[in-house]
């Protein structure tokens, strides 16, 4: 009699082993196992609480267990088609982080092989100040709540300051004397025009790449916990009248009609079709953001060529060098001589590193064609599962007519199809569902979903949203407790060591203790407004680098 609704295909044993003739599933209408308790004779059904009360062949304990089989089955149908939309995004994720990663590295290493050749110990001596900001470029893209652009401004301050002792090794410069020079630093540009290239073109790349790659990561996170939410009791109810109701009243050859499959399916997944709006401008954004990876400003292109900037700054910095030291003598006042100096001053160039930029190898543009036909075909992914799982799961009558199964009898289905979204559930007849009650764990989702959006949105039109409204997206950021980052979090000295900041999306393969700059949990509300005003102050002796 009843067989399970999504039995699996068992492979290389053919007919015996019951598989149909054309080697598909069997289905509950098909020749299967009785259901535990069944018997041959068949009896008035008023001990049913959810088929039809007519001649019956199943106890009210086979009633139950077909009950929780059904929604089980649901359930688990509803889990393997979230897991395979996840298994595409969760795919594109790693394929872009590879590759935005790959870029990265490649420019690091192209700095380390021609850098010290090139500079000599103006690269060595300051190595580090270089190994920090590719440090902090991979934090950034990777989800750490930096500012990138004071990041920038603040690599530039401490390689300007090492540099010029270094260029001058025989004069004291102590630390008013280099703070002296970074405040002139923005007037005399002493890299030339690298650091403000930089800053624009990073900034949109960065942001457009970290932005993407973190839509993937919450599309993938919404599927994967919507796919959990449980199914209700009228739901449960339902779901066993369309499956399994059919063969207690004896007629198991009865396939549900189509338009009472999707009746029953749009109310059980009513809440989740509210998805639908939210998911599609995300998805949307997702993709327009991608025109940001192409140009002279797009991620192809700067992502992997931070170096060659950083070279133009030092090849700037040689050229302009006694141009650079007579305006600090006379705006800072003329340094004292060290008198542990070795003797006269040496020229510290090794010569001018010129670099050309690679040649894009087409990867990305593959990827990004791939990643936009995949985003196109799951906009409608919520609305388009009622259908889906008739059609495949649930194995339902092509057409509705006197044969199909209207949850009744074998008949022709008469009322209309509902709408999508819980709203138009109001008179759905076969699922009775509570329209003021809105699940809530959708309700977060769709908020993570506008919360993205926001982001992506923003990105487009090369701004960090963290910077713009920290204070107003404490539910994208996941800490609504702690004061803003620009207030506990942000660095205030560009003389301090660089300090960890919170996560605001952190991409898989960060923990949270890697990406974890300082806690802003230990700020006390009182100190707002004295922290704001300490770091206006700090903030107006800092080189913009513009």
């Amino acid at each position: 009699m009843a067989g399970p609704l999504l039995q699996k295909p068992q492979r290389d044993r053919g007919r015996k082993e019951g598989r149909s003739p054309a080697g598909r599933w069997k289905r509950p209408w098909e020749e299967g196992p009785a259901p535990a308790g069944a018997g041959e004779s068949s009896f008035l059904g008023e001990h049913l609480r959810i088929c039809p009360q007519g001649y019956t062949c199943c106890t009210s304990h086979m009633e139950e267990n077909l009950a929780n089989r059904s929604r089980a089955e649901l359930e688990t149908a509803l889990l393997d088609s979230g897991r395979a939309l996840q298994a595409t995004l969760t795919t594109q994720l790693q394929n872009f982080d590879d590759h935005f990663q790959h870029l990265l590295n490649e420019s690091e290493r192209a700095l380390q092989d021609t850098f010290p050749g090139a500079f000599g110990e103006l690269y060595t001596q300051s190595a580090r100040a270089f190994r920090d900001l590719y440090s902090e470029l991979r934090l950034y893209y990777r989800g750490a709540n930096l500012h990138l652009e004071e990041t920038l401004a603040e690599f530039w301050a401490r390689l300007l300051e090492r540099l010029f002792r270094q260029l001058h090794p025989q004069l004291l410069l102590p630390d008013d004397y280099l703070d002296c020079l970074g405040k002139q630093a923005e007037a005399l540009r002493p890299f030339g025009e690298a650091p403000r290239e930089l800053r624009l073109r990073a900034t949109r790349a960065f942001v457009a790449a970290r932005a993407f790659v973190q839509g993937l990561g919450v599309a993938s996170d919404v599927v994967r916990k919507v796919a959990q939410v449980p199914l209700g009791p009228e739901c449960s109810r339902a779901v066993m009248k369309l499956v399994y109701c059919a063969h207690c009243l004896g007629v198991p050859g009865a396939r549900p009609c189509p338009d009472y499959c999707r009746n029953v399916l749009k109310g059980c997944l009513a809440n989740q079709a509210d998805l639908d709006a939210e998911w599609r401008n995300l998805l949307d954004s997702m993709v327009l953001i991608t025109d940001k990876f192409w140009g002279p400003s797009g991620a192809e292109s700067v992502i992997g060529s931070v170096h060659l900037w950083l070279a133009e700054a030092i090849n700037a910095l040689q050229d302009n060098r006694d141009t650079l030291t007579a305006k600090v003598i006379q705006g800072c006042g003329n340094p004292k001589v060290n008198p542990q100096s070795s003797g006269p001053e040496q020229k510290q160039r090794r010569g001018k590193l010129v670099l050309q930029e690679r040649p894009p190898t087409g990867s990305l543009e593959k990827l990004v064609s791939e990643a936009k036909a995949q985003l196109r075909d799951a906009q409608d992914f919520w609305i388009s599962l009622p259908g889906m799982l008739c059609s495949e799961k649930m194995a339902m009558s092509t057409a509705s007519d006197d044969r199909c199964w209207n949850g009744m009898a074998k008949g022709r289905y008469l009322p209309e199809v509902m709408g999508d979204g819980l709203a138009n559930q109001i008179n759905n007849p076969e699922v009775e569902v509570d329209i003021t009650k809105p699940d809530m764990t959708v309700r977060q989702q769709i908020m993570q979903l506008k919360v993205m959006t926001n982001r992506l949105r923003s990105a487009y039109n090369g701004n960090d949203v963290d910077f713009q409204d920290a204070s107003d997206d404490s539910s994208g950021s996941g800490s609504g407790d702690s004061c803003p980052d620009d207030l506990c979090g942000r660095r205030v000295s560009k003389k301090s060591s660089s300090p960890r900041t919170t996560l605001t999306h952190a991409l898989p393969g960060l923990s949270e203790r890697e990406g974890q700059k300082t806690s802003a949990s230990g700020c006390p509300r009182p100190c707002v407004s004295l922290m704001l005003l300490l770091s206006l102050v700090l903030s107006a002796a800092r080189p913009t680098w513009r």
